[in-house]
C-alpha cells in the first residue's frame, strides 16, 4: 500500500496521482497553486462535536522531498505516534472536564457550587409561561451541609415575599359562561326526602341504546370497563317509569375527601367503605374536577377530548341505583322517612391542582387563576362537606418523592432536588405574588419535587373564600396513626352518619393501614438532617399561618 507523501492520499497502483499539484514536478509554483495557498489544512474532530477551546486542530502538511530511505519511514512513524498521542491526550482532557461539568466524575468535586442567584431578567410584559426558560436551575455538584447557608438566603428571600391576600370571589354568572353545558345538566334544587343530592332526569334512550357507549372513562381505562359491563347490564332495572317517560336518578357527592396526597386519605377513604351508610365513586380518583373535565387524563401526555359532566355523574350510578331502592320502598310504606345513604369522591387532588386554568381562562388577573375548583363545586353544592387531611408536608415531601420518583432514587438526590426547587420558587416569587407560583402550571411542572403541595394553608383560605369554616374538616395523619378510633369518630359526627355496632366499628378502625410505604423504598432510609432542617424552614411561615386559621398549634409540627 502506498500513500502520497505531499497530501496523504492512498494511491492505487500506477497511479501518478495527477490531481495533486504538488507532484507535477519541480515547476510547480506553490504561489499560484490554490491548494498551496491554504485548503492543504486538515481539520480535526472530536465525536462530530465542536471541542471549545481545543475544537479544531489544524495539521500543515510538510514537504518531505528532503526524506529518503529508512530514515524518512522511521521520522514519519514517529511523528504519526506523537500526533497520536497528542490526540488521545486532548479527547481525555476533554471528556474529563465535559464529565465534571455534567457531574459524571467517579470522585467528588473539589469544587463546591453554593451560589442559587436568582434571574432578576423577567420583565413585567413576558408570560408566565415563559419562567420556565428564565428559572432553569444550574446543575451542580452538592456539599449538603456546606449548602444550608446558600439556601437559606432563598428561603428568607421567600419568606420576605409571603403575602397572604384575599382572592376576589367571581359571581355566579361568569361561572355559567364558563361552564354553560355543566349548568345545564345540573339542577339548582334537588330531593328534598335525599340526604344526598340527587335528581331525577329524562332518559330517551330504548332498551338496545348502550347509555356508557360514550363514557370516557370507559373508553380510556380499561380496568374500568368491568364496572361499566355491570351497570349496562342492571341499568334499564334502575329506571323510573312515569307516564310513558324513563328517569333515571342522577347524583353528586354528599361530601368530598379533597386532599392532600400522601396524606393518608387512601386509608381514610377504605375505612369510610365500611360504614353502612357511606357509598363512594366507581372509581376512587376520578379527578373529574382538577383534570378530566379539561381533557388531561395524564400530565405527561397534554390533552384528549375533554369529559362531560355526564360522564362523571356515570360514577355515581351504583350508588344511585341503591337510594332509588331506598327511596321507591319508602314511597310504598314510609312517606316520611329519609334516605340516609350518602355518596362520597376521594380525588386527592382537588384541593390543590387547579394547574390547568392557563390553557383555558384567559381574563387571569396578574397571573392568578380568575376561577377555582371551589367556585364550581360550591356553585352547585353550597352545603357540600369537604374533609382534609394533612402531614408533616416535610415528610409528606419525601413520602411523594418516595412513592413519584422513577429511578436513581437516594436521600442525596431528594437534598439536590429540593435545592433545585427552592431556587425556581424563589425566582417565581420576586416577580409574581405567592396565588400566581403556587397555581402556575409551567413552574409546578418545572419543579422536581411538588413543594406546592405541602402549602396546605395557600389553599385551605381560598377554599374558605367560598365555603363556610364549619363546612371543612382538617385532620392529621399523625392523629389518625396513634388514635384512629377518635379521627374516625370525628368524620362519623362530622358527616352525621348513624350509630355503629361494636362490630362494625371495629371492623373500621382495625383494619390494617392502606397504601403505605412500599419496603424497597423504606430501605432507602430518612432523609438528610440537612434537607429536613431546608424544608423546616421554607414550611414554617406557613405552618404558622395554618395554625393561626384553624386555632390549634398541632399543625406547626415541632414534634414530628
Amino acid at each position: 500500500m502506498r500513500y502520497c507523501i505531499n497530501c496523504c492520499i492512498h494511491l492505487l497502483p500506477n497511479d501518478l496521482h495527477r490531481q495533486c499539484f504538488r507532484c507535477r514536478g519541480p515547476d510547480h509554483n506553490n504561489q499560484k497553486c490554490p491548494v498551496c495557498r491554504g485548503e492543504n489544512k486538515i481539520p480535526l474532530y472530536s465525536d462530530s462535536k465542536q471541542m471549545k477551546w481545543l475544537a479544531v486542530l489544524e495539521v500543515r502538511t510538510d514537504h518531505c522531498e528532503s526524506w529518503n530511505g529508512l530514515f524518512c519511514l522511521r521520522k514519519g512513524k514517529l511523528c504519526s505516534l506523537m500526533f497520536g498521542l497528542i490526540i488521545m491526550t486532548l479527547v481525555m482532557v476533554s471528556y474529563i472536564l465535559t464529565g465534571a461539568k455534567h457531574g459524571l466524575l467517579l470522585i467528588p468535586s473539589p469544587f463546591h457550587y453554593g451560589a442559587f442567584a436568582s434571574n432578576p431578567s423577567l420583565m413585567d410584559n413576558e408570560s408566565l409561561s415563559d419562567m420556565k426558560d428564565h428559572y432553569q436551575p444550574s446543575k451542580m455538584n452538592i456539599s449538603y451541609v456546606k449548602d444550608y447557608p446558600s439556601i437559606k438566603l432563598i428561603i428568607d428571600t421567600i419568606t420576605s415575599k409571603i403575602e397572604f391576600i384575599t382572592r376576589q370571589r367571581p359571581d355566579l354568572e361568569e361561572l355559567r359562561k364558563q361552564e354553560p353545558h355543566m349548568f345545564s345538566v345540573i339542577p339548582n334544587k334537588f330531593l328534598p326526602n335525599s340526604k344526598n343530592p340527587c335528581w331525577y332526569e329524562e332518559y330517551r334512550g330504548n332498551t338496545t341504546t348502550d347509555p356508557y357507549a360514550t363514557n370516557s372513562y370507559a373508553l380510556y381505562s380499561k380496568r374500568f370497563r368491568i364496572i361499566f359491563d355491570y351497570l349496562r347490564k342492571v341499568f334499564w332495572n334502575h329506571l323510573y317509569h312515569y307516564k310513558d317517560k324513563h328517569y333515571r336518578l342522577r347524583c353528586l357527592p354528599h361530601f368530598y375527601i379533597i386532599g392532600q396526597p400522601k396524606c393518608g386519605t387512601t386509608d381514610l377513604y377504605d375505612r369510610l367503605r365500611l360504614h353502612p351508610d357511606v357509598r363512594f365513586s366507581a372509581i376512587k380518583e376520578p379527578h373529574w374536577w382538577t383534570r378530566k373535565r379539561f381533557g388531561i387524563i395524564r400530565l405527561r401526555d397534554g390533552f384528549h377530548d375533554r369529559y362531560p359532566v355526564e360522564d362523571y355523574l356515570d360514577l355515581f350510578d351504583l350508588a344511585a341505583h341503591q337510594i332509588q331502592s331506598v327511596l321507591q320502598s319508602d314511597a310504598g310504606k314510609e312517606r316520611g322517612k329519609r334516605n340516609s345513604i350518602i355518596i362520597g369522591e376521594a380525588s386527592a387532588s382537588t384541593m390543590w391542582d387547579n394547574n390547568a386554568w392557563i390553557f383555558f381562562y384567559d381574563n387571569s388577573t396578574e397571573g392568578e387563576p380568575p376561577f377555582l375548583i371551589q367556585d364550581f363545586i360550591h356553585a352547585f353544592q353550597p352545603n357540600a362537606k369537604l374533609i382534609i387531611m394533612l402531614r408533616d408536608p416535610v415528610e409528606r415531601l419525601y413520602s411523594d418523592y418516595l412513592y413519584f420518583a422513577s429511578a436513581n432514587k437516594s436521600a442525596e438526590d431528594f437534598h439536590e432536588k429540593v435545592a433545585e426547587s427552592l431556587q425556581l420558587f424563589e425566582g417565581c416569587v420576586l416577580d409574581y405574588s405567592l396565588r400566581a407560583c403556587v397555581y402556575n402550571n409551567t413552574l409546578n411542572n418545572a419543579m422536581p419535587v411538588r413543594l406546592q403541595v405541602g402549602l396546605y394553608v395557600v389553599y385551605l383560605l381560598d377554599w374558605l373564600t367560598v365555603f363556610n369554616k364549619d363546612q371543612i374538616l382538617v385532620l392529621r395523619l399523625e392523629d389518625h396513626a396513634s388514635n384512629m378510633k377518635y379521627t374516625m369518630h370525628m368524620v362519623f359526627q362530622f358527616l352525621d352518619l348513624g350509630p355503629l355496632s361494636e362490630k362494625q366499628e371495629a371492623l373500621i378502625t382495625k383494619s390494617p393501614a392502606s397504601n403505605t410505604r412500599r419496603p424497597e423504598d423504606r430501605s432507602l432510609g430518612p432523609m438528610l438532617p440537612t434537607t429536613k432542617a431546608i424544608l423546616r424552614d421554607f414550611y414554617k411561615p406557613f405552618n404558622t399561618k395554618l395554625a393561626q386559621v384553624l386555632l390549634d398549634d398541632a399543625f406547626l409540627w415541632k414534634r414530628t
